[in-house]
């Protein structure tokens, strides 16, 4: 052979080579493997209100839905979310304008940051972070900058002093989610308050995910659109997934402002362009449903979380009480276990669960490395027998 020999270009392009599988897929695969317990991945056993399901396949029969949706959303759904963030949050929002229907959160937050990032802005996300968020950064060309939640007293804090000082001239948006996805985090009214402040004063967009909503165990749920300067500022984001336990379905939804969620939608129609879409009809339902069942699900989630918690003290975890979400974090130090990943993976054979290592929701990876998450999403015997497995893991 003649000439300079080359390597081989890479297939992955170098925004997305940093990430592989997600660490949900290789621990679900596990869990299949090994016939354990996963209090891994996020997703309850168990369907949510019949209503709601019946309100599918009316759809599905009546063929609503089986063709193309608009691209914004069926209006059916629109109007629904609008009336959602009116009644739990005194939002006022047009549901001709104003509301997008995306294929999930998941979704709702790529299409935003594609959307509203360009190449080398930076975006603050709070840390530890849904791992999605670091890919959608990449995929938009932006520049992560974590700021790292902290635990202390039982619980994960925000310095808002951290935050402020993270922000640079090149500051584009801040990612905030509350109720935050792995801590349990709900941030409060007086942080909420500074964290719009900031905004305010360093011009900054944010995108809120808010797919927790209405799982607030203590405290209260404040979206940051509702705090003054924020609504022009704003994409909220939540979805149907989480509160009304029907994950497989990826109905999601962005509001904000016209000019955001016009700005959202150009990037959203060239994604999935439109998805779910008898689904969305029976979501419209769902959002409308009184509030006893809202109510309802906070007390069952609530007692799920301390029925895990107490079982993970009895094994010997060290646990930060969530006050909202679907999970609880461990501290696997007090079994003599610092690595989180290897804790995760040999897991299934000392005990027969499963669960997730935070670390791999940190750029600071050893912040996060002696921590683990559980979803306590599923049934009662389920989560008591994970509890007694734990109880009797081997060293």
């Amino acid at each position: 052979m003649t000439g300079r020999e080359t390597a081989p270009r890479p297939l992955l392009n170098r925004r997305l080579a940093q990430f592989g599988t997600t660490i949900f897929a290789e621990m679900s695969a596990l869990a299949a493997r090994t016939g354990s317990i996963n209090l891994g991945q996020g997703f309850p056993d168990t369907d949510g209100p019949e209503e709601v399901r019946e309100a599918a396949v009316r759809a599905l029969r009546d063929g609503r839905g089986n063709q193309y949706p608009p691209g914004p959303g069926v209006p059916e759904l629109r109007t629904a979310v609008a009336d959602h963030q009116r009644r739990f949050h005194g939002l006022d929002v047009d549901p001709d304008t104003e509301v997008l229907v995306t294929a999930g959160a998941t979704e709702a937050v790529a299409a935003a940051l594609l959307a509203l990032v360009e190449p080398g802005d930076e975006v603050i996300a709070l840390e530890p972070y849904y791992d999605s968020y670091a890919a959608c950064i990449a995929m938009a060309g932006g520049v992560r900058v974590p700021v790292t939640l902290r635990p202390r007293d039982g619980s994960y804090h925000l310095d808002l002093d951290e935050l402020r000082d993270a922000v640079t001239p090149r500051t584009r948006l801040l990612l905030l989610n509350t109720p935050h996805n792995p801590t349990g985090t709900v941030l409060g009214r007086d942080q909420l308050a500074a964290v719009a402040a900031l905004a305010v004063e360093r011009d900054l967009l944010v995108v809120t995910d808010e797919v927790y909503e209405h799982l607030v165990f203590e405290g209260e749920h404040l979206p940051l659109a509702s705090f003054p300067g924020m609504r022009e500022r704003t994409v909220t984001i939540s979805s149907a997934g989480k509160t009304f336990a029907f994950t497989g379905w990826k109905v999601g939804w962005a509001t904000g402002s016209r000019e955001l969620v016009a700005a959202v939608r150009t990037a959203k129609q060239y994604l999935t362009f439109v998805s779910a879409g008898p689904f969305q009809y029976a979501v419209a339902e769902a959002l409308r449903l009184p509030d006893a069942y809202f109510d309802g699900l906070r007390a069952d989630l609530r007692r799920k979380r301390d029925l895990l918690a107490d079982g993970l003290r009895a094994a010997g975890f060290g646990v930060y009480l969530p006050q909202g979400t679907y999970f609880v974090t461990a501290d696997i130090r007090p079994l003599g276990a610092t690595d989180g990943f290897a804790f995760c993976r040999t897991l299934p054979e000392r005990a027969g669960v499963v669960a997730i290592p935070n670390a791999v929701f940190y750029d600071h990876q050893e912040a996060g490395a002696p921590f683990v998450r559980f979803a306590f999403c599923k049934k009662d015997d389920v989560l008591t027998e994970a509890a007694d497995r734990l109880a009797r893991m081997a060293p």
